[in-house]
């Protein structure tokens, strides 16, 4: 993110117009950030057309919480750990719980990143996860663990920020938007989740725990909701990317929001198709047949979209198609090493969030353009493909971070959890659904019309029309509702 480095009280003498910008970047900070946590909505509406009609009641009340609490996670302890003066964390200061800080736009579209960081997680523990463990991490990884990524890379006290004093090899770490702080910390806490938490039962064994010759697939149930809520979360990215410049009306910062537009709608077209075409090559080399699959078109935009997030801002629109593509691969065959390693993830988001999180911040050590790093961070070093190797470094040693302290915090938090009983449902529960088992009744009501009404409305017709009506006509037009 960049740092808004503009004094309104020594801008110009009118008043009025001094207040007309300010009012300008909050308006935009406000729609941008109203935009990310639209991709809530994405979001829930992506995972529950991803899984079984039987648990979908469960998952929305995940998305919908996961909302809720990292609202209160943040607002109590996670802003102020994130952006306070200290070495790790913030330790004091009036951003815990907003007390006496004025600045409400900053809280609230920082709130929106640390609720995607949240949600990443609730389709891949989707299905078998108690909703007492869902609540749980979702406040501690708001309150805690995703703040201390926040502080090191985006604070300017931070160990690898770009805006310390003295950055760490003279650039520190540039991930503009995320594609570490955010989506990696998510995937990793996904990754670590479903490893303890196990696959759904029937996934990778049978019923006396035997390995199944070939995984199970279990069918989405309802794509409509899976297109519709990747093209939300498409729309969402351009509150995410181009949102990040905290600012609209200094100069230069339009062009930078311009840039992440481009760059994003770029990475996300080549990623889908990327994908979709990998995908279907390894399915003609393997079994002879050409077929599209359009979860992995999908899900590779998505990828894409993660790819693109840390470098929106300091590559070349050329450079984010290449980002692209190569985040269309890399989703296609982490999702099959996953299947290969029997780790269950119910929507791929691993795939997509935390393999293309570590991927988009890597691109930006090689892509990283001279004109636009001078632009949006003020920075000399640039990507590897066209000046030294500091910032590639920095980005490598930031995934090593991310992936250390998001394993060192969450593993243990995970293993308690399990330990006490408090994570998985009970065998019986999953079988049934979650929505029955704790939501009283089903997503949908699928119940047919009474039979006695059915014959009773072909009788009168037929008496009516002077004609007989074949009870079975009626009965199969019923039965396909």
């Amino acid at each position: 993110m960049m740092h808004v480095h503009r004094n309104l009280e020594e801008g110009p003498a009118d008043g009025g117009l001094a207040d007309l910008i300010a009012g300008t970047d909050v308006f935009y900070s406000l729609f941008c950030g109203a935009c990310i946590f639209m991709m809530q909505c994405g979001f829930a509406m992506l995972c529950a057309g991803s899984i079984r009609q039987k648990n979908v009641k469960n998952i929305m009340l995940k998305n919908i919480l996961d909302a809720c609490g990292g609202a209160l996670g943040f607002w109590a302890v996670g802003f102020g750990v994130a952006y306070e003066p200290g070495s790790f964390i913030g330790t004091s200061g009036p951003r815990f719980f907003l007390n006496d800080y004025g600045n409400y736009i900053d809280f609230f579209f920082q709130f929106t990143f640390a609720a995607t960081a949240a949600t990443i997680v609730a389709g891949t523990v989707a299905e078998r996860c108690k909703m007492v463990a869902y609540l749980c991490y979702s406040l501690f990884l708001t309150g805690f663990v995703y703040p201390v990524v926040v502080h090191a890379i985006w604070n300017g006290d931070g160990f690898l920020s770009a805006f310390a004093e003295n950055p760490v090899r003279g650039v520190g770490m540039i991930d503009f938007a995320g594609s570490g702080v955010v989506h990696m910390t998510g995937g990793a806490t996904a990754l670590i989740a479903a490893i303890i938490l196990g696959p759904r039962i029937g996934r990778f064994y049978d019923e006396e725990g035997n390995p199944l010759d070939k995984p199970h697939s279990f069918p989405p149930h309802s794509v409509a909701l899976q297109v519709l809520g990747t093209f939300i979360l498409w729309f969402g990215w351009y509150g995410f990317n181009p949102g990040s410049t905290l600012a609209i009306s200094p100069a230069g910062y339009g062009d930078v929001a311009a840039l992440c537009a481009v760059t994003t709608t770029l990475a996300a077209a080549s990623g889908a198709v990327s994908a979709m075409f990998t995908d279907t090559l390894l399915g003609f080399l393997k079994e002879g047949e050409t077929e599209y699959d359009l979860s992995m078109c999908m899900n590779g935009c998505l990828a894409g979209l993660v790819g693109i997030t840390a470098g929106c801002s300091v590559v070349e629109p050329w450079a984010a198609a290449i980002i692209g593509v190569i985040a269309g691969i890399i989703y296609v065959f982490a999702s099959k090493l996953l299947v290969l390693l029997k780790i269950d993830d119910a929507v791929d988001a691993i795939p997509v969030h935390f393999f293309n999180g570590a991927w988009g911040c890597i691109a930006t050590g090689l892509f990283a353009a001279p004109r636009h790093t001078a632009l949006a961070y003020g920075a000399t070093n640039c990507g590897l493909f066209y000046s030294n190797g500091n910032l590639l470094v920095n980005e490598i040693l930031g995934v090593g971070f991310v992936l250390l302290w998001v394993t060192a915090v969450m593993t243990p938090f995970f293993i308690v959890l399990n330990m006490l009983g408090m994570f998985r449902v009970d065998p019986l529960e999953e079988h049934v659904g979650l929505d029955i088992s704790h939501h009283k009744g089903s997503a949908y009501n699928l119940d047919l019309p009474d039979q006695n009404k059915v014959d009773e409305l072909a009788e009168k017709r037929a008496t009516y029309h002077g004609r007989h009506v074949p009870l079975s006509s009626i009965e199969n037009t019923t039965g396909t509702a």
